[in-house]
């Protein structure tokens, strides 16, 4: 049987940012895994995972969830440090 850690090796993103992409999008990790692998080769798709975490981010704020807040800006970090394409961009 694969494992959420097999399908994360292959995808190049971390378990806490397919976590992230799973509770945005309502999936199962295994299906957010196989979504951010597909996100991560289209022009824009980057950017989409980081909106995602930063959605997530401010959900948890709203809820005043501030454990999970923190794990999400670290996870953002992260994901913004591998994938500096996904880097917020000043309008012109």
């Amino acid at each position: 049987m694969i494992s959420l850690e097999d399908v994360v090796g292959f995808c190049d993103l971390t378990v806490d940012e397919v976590h992230a992409i799973a509770e945005h999008e309502h999936l199962d990790a295994i299906l957010a895994a196989g979504l951010g692998a597909c996100l991560l080769q289209a022009e824009q798709g980057p950017a989409q995972i980081r909106d995602m975490i930063v959605d997530d981010m401010r959900a948890a704020v709203r809820r005043r969830d501030v454990a999970s807040a923190r794990q999400l800006v670290c996870t953002l970090r992260q994901f913004l440090h591998e994938h500096p394409e996904a880097e917020f961009r000043r309008a012109a």
